[in-house]
């Protein structure tokens, strides 16, 4: 029997990652020894947060290229891009009140949007083909003179394919139009540069990163004519004017020693997670009628979406309570609905409900997907054995 038969093995760092300890150690100071408000600077503890935030704003920024002028700490990314969304359509009204974005992103941009359009923006969504991607002839067509903003994630969250990014800025920057890119599941975990890649505004979160919940940044480019998104959040004139409110010093020491940590480590990690989700993915398609949702050349290298035909993949997820699983985003969490991200592809429904996300993290070994394999093996083929439908499927009547 495998040492980890009773193990709880977690493949869902989409959806959230443990605090790496020494991120953790990093916070602990702040909230009893170093307990100063960051905005009280005339006094010795005051001004020791307010450096560990100086510190942690650096840090972020580094990770992402930024200065460190161009970091405003938010409760998440999910703030951020409310921030952004609203802010952008309240402030740029007089040029236009047109916002293109994507069928397949994550529900706080399309939520969002979708507030945006009661209020009178007008919304476009891009459609994607069978892989996850977008057509930059279809973004091309849809820009028109009253258009704002251009608003695509980095990476999708569900089955980890990347939007060609540096392709669209150049197209936003041709017609003179701000883009806006949810980073949040790519940051940390690849190499993003919002130099390079042309990005004005981004948004990202701490516990994705193996930080805390509840602390995330926005990303707002300087370097140019300012770029106007406002506070969401009034109150007082901390963040610069753009956040009022008391700063969540631990949270944003903890997002900042995260940046540092994933900055070191990023580029030899997402090489070892590549080969465990291959080493994943290869074993598992030699189950009949099983394939990799998206496109699997151009995607996170620590996620995997699977199709497991003809059987739910909330019912494999109940036979095995020692994985950590997903069937959608976590955001969507006690939704009946098959994923939306899936049905943009042109899946159908009951492919997409056949489906599961697999996301591995630091504490992924090559042991635990071995072992994770051999469990998942074991449940789905039960489960088609005990399904009328799989029956159906086996007597050709499928």
């Amino acid at each position: 029997m495998s040492s980890l038969s009773h193990e709880f093995i977690y493949l869902d760092h989409c959806a959230t990652t443990p605090v790496d300890p020494r991120v953790l150690q990093s916070m602990l100071p702040y909230f009893s020894e170093l307990y100063g408000n960051a905005s009280s600077v005339y006094h010795k503890l005051g001004r020791k947060s307010a450096e560990a935030v100086d510190r942690a704003r650096s840090q972020v920024a580094k990770l992402i290229n930024a200065s460190s002028k161009e970091i405003t700490f938010t409760s998440g990314a999910t703030e951020a891009i409310n921030q952004t969304l609203k802010g952008v359509f309240y402030h740029y009204q007089h040029i236009g009140k047109h916002i293109i974005t994507c069928a397949s992103e994550h529900p706080a941009v399309l939520d969002t949007c979708n507030f945006l359009n009661r209020a009178g923006a007008d919304i476009t969504k891009l459609a994607t083909n069978h892989l996850g991607e977008i057509s930059l002839d279809d973004l091309k067509q849809a820009i028109r003179p009253d258009t704002i903003l251009i608003c695509l994630m980095l990476a999708n969250n569900e089955t980890g394919v990347l939007h060609p990014i540096k392709q669209i800025s150049k197209i936003a920057k041709e017609h003179n139009i701000l883009f806006f890119c949810d980073a949040t599941q790519a940051v940390g975990k690849i190499p993003v540069n919002v130099e390079s890649d042309g990005i004005d505004l981004l948004a990202l979160s701490a516990h994705k990163i193996y930080g805390p919940k509840g602390v995330g940044a926005l990303y707002i480019k300087r370097r140019r004519a300012p770029i106007q998104v406002g506070a969401l959040i009034q109150g007082g004139k901390q963040e610069n004017n753009l956040r009022a409110g008391t700063l969540n010093v631990p949270g944003i020491v903890g997002l900042g020693e995260a940046a540092e940590l994933a900055f070191q480590s990023q580029n030899e990690e997402s090489k070892r997670l590549e080969q465990l989700r291959d080493c994943l993915e290869a074993s598992l398609l030699t189950l009949p009628e099983t394939f990799v949702n998206g496109n699997s050349g151009n995607r996170l290298p620590h996620v995997s979406n699977m199709c497991f035909r003809y059987i739910r993949g909330a019912d494999i997820m109940t036979q095995l309570p020692q994985l950590a699983l997903s069937a959608g985003a976590a955001c969507a969490s006690g939704s009946r609905a098959p994923s939306h991200v899936l049905l943009a592809m042109g899946l159908s429904k009951e492919d997409a409900e056949s489906s599961l996300r697999f996301s591995l993290g630091r504490t992924t070994t090559k042991e635990q997907i071995n072992y994770a394999v051999d469990l998942l093996r074991t449940a789905i083929t039960k489960l088609r054995k005990d399904s009328p439908v799989w029956k159906m499927y086996e007597s050709g009547l499928l």
